[in-house]
């Protein structure tokens, strides 16, 4: 169990793919919330 091994996370490496043992990173964990702005008024 190695780089050979398409199983492993060192294997995945190797391959270049991702899977279980080797996920994506995202680019963001947690979305950023819009902030309501104070000065503009709330349509009635």
């Amino acid at each position: 169990m190695g780089k050979g091994d398409k199983k492993t996370k060192r294997g995945k490496i190797a391959i270049n793919s991702y899977g279980k043992l080797r996920p994506k990173r995202k680019k963001f964990k947690v979305r950023p919330q819009k902030i309501k702005n104070p000065q503009e008024k709330e349509p009635v």
